[in-house]
């Protein structure tokens, strides 16, 4: 199964000329900005800490639905895999003590890699997805 990690965006001018942006599938997500432009770069932080919220919560991630004409926003590559690696984790029931003593390393280190706000290596995400039976994936796609 591929799962591409991009959620639409629901963009609303406001009275004061301000853009709001919501997203559907997350409703904690929602940011504005001056201009559209300042909107979509605020709104894309706004969907990073929203997610992060859920794995803090242990909450299953929001499906993006079709976009259907909407703006979608994707994540930063390397809050896309920890997000993947946290989805599968809670798609499988594997705690982080498990996924732990897969990887021989500390529960600590299993939380550090779920974390959105941790700058950890793209490899090591990439070796938690593999223990689970995931692959990670790159594309890109024209702006």
């Amino acid at each position: 199964m591929t799962r591409t990690l991009a959620w639409p965006a629901t963009l609303e001018r406001q009275d004061d000329g301000s853009v709001l942006v919501s997203f559907p599938d997350v409703p904690e997500a929602l940011t504005e900005g001056d201009t559209e432009a300042e909107a979509l770069a605020e709104a894309q932080d706004c969907l990073v800490a929203a997610l992060g919220g859920y794995i803090g919560g242990r909450r299953a991630i929001p499906r993006p639905s079709s976009a259907r004409g909407r703006e979608s926003l994707a994540l930063p590559a390397l809050a896309a895999a920890k997000v993947a690696l946290y989805d599968a984790m809670h798609t499988q029931g594997v705690g982080n003590t498990a996924l732990a003593a897969r990887l021989g390393v500390s529960e600590g280190a299993v939380r550090r890699l779920i974390d959105l706000d941790h700058r950890s290596h793209i490899g090591q995400v990439e070796t938690a997805l593999h223990a689970l039976g995931r692959r990670l994936m790159v594309a890109t796609r024209a702006a």
